[in-house]
């Protein structure tokens, strides 16, 4: 996002903000498909500043994922199938809405209910070293809910993008 108008911000980039204590600190935390594989870790939250609230996590992809996608990428080429992706170097998380999991305290772990592996696995990634644009937030909604309806917030660039189900924490 560019300065002039970026509205998220890494928790780590806000000193002044902290996780409130009827919350857990998910950072460091195993994230979990549908099935409960493994899809990586939790590196940090995206803060949405002017609503004061987390709305995504930022997931450092799991190894085993990157390279079942590179897997299929070179299978895909050599059947001349084509793809519309090809990842590069770098480009190894990917961001999921905060709505979009469960939270185990005891067991520390996260899981995406409705989000299968292979999803992940084809969901746009980023590298971690710049930041995302709203056209990247609205390639992984539709990818993560492909069959679901969007509003007219849904292309609005300004924060009633984020009045859906997939960033209610509650």
């Amino acid at each position: 996002m560019e300065k002039k108008d970026r509205n998220l911000y890494r928790l780590d980039e806000l000193s002044d903000y902290k996780i409130a204590s009827d919350y857990s600190d998910v950072r460091g935390w195993k994230i979990v498909d549908a099935d409960n594989r493994t899809i990586g870790k939790i590196d940090n939250l995206w803060v949405n500043k002017d609503m004061q609230r987390v709305v995504y996590l930022d997931v450092s992809v799991d190894k085993s994922l990157i390279e079942d996608s590179r897997k299929e990428l070179h299978d895909v080429i050599a059947n001349d199938n084509g793809r519309e992706f090809i990842y590069k170097e770098g480009e190894s998380h990917i961001i999921v809405p905060i709505g979009s999991v469960s939270i185990n305290k005891d067991t520390k772990i996260v899981m995406a209910h409705n989000i299968g592996y292979n999803t992940f696995r084809n969901t746009s990634r980023y590298d971690q070293l710049h930041n995302f644009d709203r056209n990247y937030e609205r390639r992984v909604l539709k990818s993560y809910y492909p069959a679901d309806e969007y509003d007219a917030g849904f292309n609005s660039d300004d924060d009633t993008f984020y009045n859906r189900r997939e960033f209610d924490n509650r």
